[in-house]
């Protein structure tokens, strides 16, 4: 489908002003992705809307709401309008009811439902529908776009190490290497997504409460999860500790394992995961239990090396996200920040660059093969 559009320069401001109304959504919306939506006649916005949350009325809904007559206008919306129903209305069918006569797009809709029919179905009810491929558009939607497709949640890894490769100058030291502005930072990354996961290592040496503080507004619940390769953990972590907006915290563990994790039935949510005779985690099983279970679809990992080396040499990680910070420590006891073997040779295409106080933030998707 064509998404070179031509947009002249008062189109890409509108549309721009729709993505930016989408991403007010983040957070709110999943399963659904954040969605913002402009009307537009002569030049003039006649109204404004964004998806709130799951369930409630899609951002095209919102726009047209206080419009008393949308005939002949133009929509500017930051994702591809649905052509499915669902708990709300097809928004295909709503802009063409309204009397649409234009509607410019951001990005197409990477779910299977739509992925092309809400524009098919506008340009044959006669609408004119101008589909771009806008940068901003695209990353507002990438972990939506990427568990649609998937039986798993979208995985953010965040990996904070020196400018060397290090995380901590020796085994089982508590060490804060990057900065307070580094910090606020990540607090923003776990707003955007559902759940913020550790493994039980970085809970056993680092003890974190793993809380937005100050805390933020949200419609869902925050959701803190604990991946247990084979060990339990102390029941009385501060992970555990309830938090108001926040949901009790999930343990993945193996399902051959359960008299390992009985003392944490009554602080924590215990997902066994895998077959009935696994003592070791099954990390996609487990990452699909978290899913389909628990209706998880996008995670953020701040977990150490080898919950990190996992993900990555089990192709689970979807963007990697590498806080640097302008210090050494390289040194004989010093912990680099992967391990395990099997990570070797993947392949980067880094996208954002982004100086954050004194430290530097790279991030970027794997390539596939």
């Amino acid at each position: 489908m064509e998404t070179h559009a031509h947009l002249t320069p008062l189109d890409r401001l509108f549309l721009e002003r729709a993505v930016e109304l989408a991403a007010r959504g983040i957070g709110n919306t999943s399963p659904n992705p954040p969605v913002g939506a402009v009307v537009v006649r002569d030049g003039r916005i006649l109204g404004e809307g964004y998806h709130h949350r799951a369930g409630d009325a899609h951002a095209e809904a919102n726009a047209l709401r206080d419009v008393n007559d949308a005939s002949g206008t133009t929509v500017y919306v930051s994702l591809e309008p649905c052509n499915h129903v669902g708990r709300t209305p097809a928004c295909s069918h709503t802009l063409a009811d309204a009397g649409v006569s234009r509607v410019v797009v951001g990005a197409l809709d990477p779910n299977p439902k739509t992925n092309g029919a809400g524009i098919s179905f506008l340009r044959e009810r006669g609408v004119r529908v101008d589909v771009t491929d806008d940068q901003r558009a695209r990353a507002m939607i990438e972990p939506f776009g990427e568990s649609v497709c998937s039986d798993r949640p979208y995985v953010a890894l965040k990996i904070a190490m020196s400018l060397d490769g290090f995380i901590t100058s020796e085994p089982n030291v508590q060490e804060r290497i990057t900065s307070e502005e580094e910090r606020l930072y990540v607090r923003d990354l776990r707003i955007a997504h559902d759940a913020v996961m550790v493994g039980a290592r970085t809970v056993r040496v680092d003890d974190p409460l793993l809380t937005v503080r100050p805390p933020h507004d949200r419609l869902r619940e925050y959701v803190r999860v604990v991946a247990c390769s084979s060990g339990s953990v102390n029941p009385a972590s501060r992970i555990f500790e309830p938090v108001p907006g926040y949901a009790k915290t999930v343990v993945l563990a193996p399902a051959g394992a359960r008299e390992r994790f009985a003392d944490l039935a009554g602080v924590a949510d215990v997902l066994f995961a895998g077959n009935d005779d696994a003592t070791e985690l099954d990390l996609h099983a487990a990452l699909s239990a978290l899913r389909r279970e628990r209706g998880v679809q996008s995670v953020l990992c701040e977990g150490g090396p080898m919950l990190a080396g996992k993900l990555i040499s089990s192709e689970l990680c979807d963007r990697l996200i590498w806080a640097i910070a302008p210090l050494l420590l390289r040194g004989d006891l010093a912990v680099p920040a992967l391990a395990g073997n099997g990570i070797s040779g993947k392949r980067l295409r880094f996208d954002r660059v982004e100086s954050v106080g004194p430290d530097v933030v790279i991030s970027g998707v794997f390539e596939r093969v």
